[in-house]
């Protein structure tokens, strides 16, 4: 099956750009604005996983979202649908967790919006382990914004 492509970004930062330090958990840990556009039609539903692959320990989960109605087209702290299923993060916490990476060189913080063909029925406190398998075969199109972030 071919996946298309969602175009994903942030009013706070561009593709390959520093994450603001007002989105960081030392900064205050505001939630990153997102916006996207060309969501396909048959889309169920959409899933957000933000990670960091430069951590020490492998990657690091920051933000897990499902249930994200098709008919968004954007995130922003104050406004998430009733359907969303908040995920636990690295942190062990709900929702957000931004980026704390130990000092040194930039870290790289994927965010990735999946379209899923179905609905993938996930409750609050799902991992990103669990939104993975749930999604595996029901990507339609899927879209990724890349921040970096030093201490």
């Amino acid at each position: 099956m071919s996946v298309g492509d969602i175009e994903l970004r942030s009013p706070a930062f561009g593709n390959g750009d520093p994450i603001p330090e007002r989105y960081t958990k030392d900064g205050g840990n505001d939630v990153p604005p997102l916006e996207w556009s060309e969501v396909p039609h048959g889309t169920a539903e959409l899933a957000l996983i933000c990670d960091d692959p430069d951590a020490p320990g492998g990657s690091f989960v920051h933000w897990v979202l499902t249930g994200i109605p098709p008919t968004r087209t954007g995130l922003t702290d104050d406004e998430l649908p009733a359907t969303v299923a908040v995920g636990r993060n690295g942190f062990g916490e709900l929702g957000w967790g931004g980026p704390r990476p130990p000092a040194g060189g930039p870290h790289r913080y994927f965010f990735r919006l999946y379209a899923a063909d179905q609905p993938l029925g996930l409750a609050d406190g799902v991992d990103a382990e669990h939104v993975r398998a749930a999604i595996a075969g029901h990507v339609i199109a899927r879209g990724t914004l890349v921040g970096l972030f030093a201490r």
